[in-house]
């Protein structure tokens, strides 16, 4: 009788090990995957630039000016906890050549610049947030 319950609880302990390390693979598995998502920027949004006052340094998007050549594209990343937008033109003269739409925290947007140019943006809902592309 010993001798049977000790086999049950042995047979007992092995399967819950199994059933643990199963989990724990498909986790770091999960875990794995996850890490090839990330997503380098050209173009940040950091942190606090919902708020007024980016501007004054300059560092609403890092880098406010970039430039690149004729077919490269750009990525910019919002790090920030707010929404932002990437939108071409100036806060009172959108000129609808690109716009992002509403990037949630930690979304990217990336454009393709296939043309020759200066392409100034600027962050629908937050006016103070202007940045430009110099496309040589």
């Amino acid at each position: 009788m010993l001798k049977q319950i000790i086999s049950i609880v042995i047979i007992g302990v092995v399967i819950l090990v199994t059933i643990a390390l199963s989990f724990s693979n498909s986790f770091i598995e999960e875990n794995v995957e996850e890490t090839d998502l990330i997503i380098k920027g050209d173009v940040i949004m950091p942190t606090k630039v919902s708020r007024p006052g980016c501007e004054k340094n300059d560092n609403c998007y890092i880098p406010s000016i970039i430039v690149i050549e004729k077919g490269e594209k750009i990525t910019w990343i919002n790090e920030d906890s707010a929404f932002h937008t990437i939108t071409s033109g100036f806060y009172e003269t959108p000129n609808d050549l690109f716009d992002s739409g509403h990037l949630d925290p930690f979304e990217s947007y990336t454009l393709t610049f296939d043309e020759v140019g200066t392409y100034d943006y600027f962050c629908t809902l937050h006016p103070w947030m202007k940045g430009q592309v110099i496309v040589e």
